[in-house]
């Protein structure tokens, strides 16, 4: 019998993918998809620190396509809300930390809260069939702020506040994902060392919302 042993960076590699996360606020099982440079966990939030060159975009230009950021993902319900605050120290350009809707490498939403070219702390929804389509929105005066994402049949619909009580519809869109698809949190940060995202506040419920302008 031959046994082979593996390299101590693997099996933490290995262990990471596979380890199943849970929290309080998601009532199903998460799991990674790309390793994170660190993880904490508590009750009811998560902090996942990215690290250098971690992104997700498939660029209009077809010059830069790249999908390594961590993300810590589960299988939702077919329709659902979940919301969450987002928070980080935006320290170098398009840092950032999302929200995502993925149904594989081609069809995917990320709903991101980064610091963006002018050094603004930016709320970005990037729709991404085949090539991204990379809008930026709000401005935020601060590091935190809280989303929410909405699915209701094909349509997705996204809000951001500054509170999390008065919701500002952000983007409507349609996207058809297959059974399967997934949902979950992202950090990235494309140009840093490294980005720390904290989500708290996560809220996830198993509803069809009726009003895409009131989100319920």
């Amino acid at each position: 019998m031959i046994i082979k042993y593996l390299p101590l960076a693997l099996l933490l590699s290995v262990s990471l993918h596979a380890q199943e996360v849970r929290i309080d606020a998601i009532p199903f099982p998460m799991h990674w998809e790309n390793r994170p440079v660190a993880f904490i966990k508590n009750t009811h939030d998560l902090t996942i620190t990215a690290g250098p060159k971690t992104d997700m975009f498939r660029d209009p230009n077809v010059t830069y396509n790249t999908d390594n950021a961590p993300k810590l993902l589960f299988t939702p319900d077919e329709d659902f809300v979940l919301t969450a605050r987002i928070e980080h120290a935006h320290t170098s350009k398009w840092d950032g930390g999302a929200i995502v809707i993925k149904q594989d490498s081609l069809h995917w939403v990320k709903f991101c809260f980064e610091k963006d070219y002018t050094g603004a702390h930016r709320v970005v929804t990037v729709v991404t069939k085949d090539v991204s389509d990379d809008c930026n929105s709000e401005e935020i005066k601060g590091t935190a702020v809280f989303y929410k994402v909405a699915k209701a049949d094909n349509v997705i619909t996204l809000y951001v506040s500054n509170e999390g009580a008065h919701w500002f519809l952000v983007r409507h869109l349609q996207m058809d994902l297959r059974p399967g698809f997934k949902l979950g949190f992202l950090a990235q940060s494309p140009t840093g060392e490294k980005a720390s995202v904290k989500f708290s506040r996560i809220s996830y419920r198993h509803v069809k919302i009726k009003d895409p302008y009131a989100g319920e």
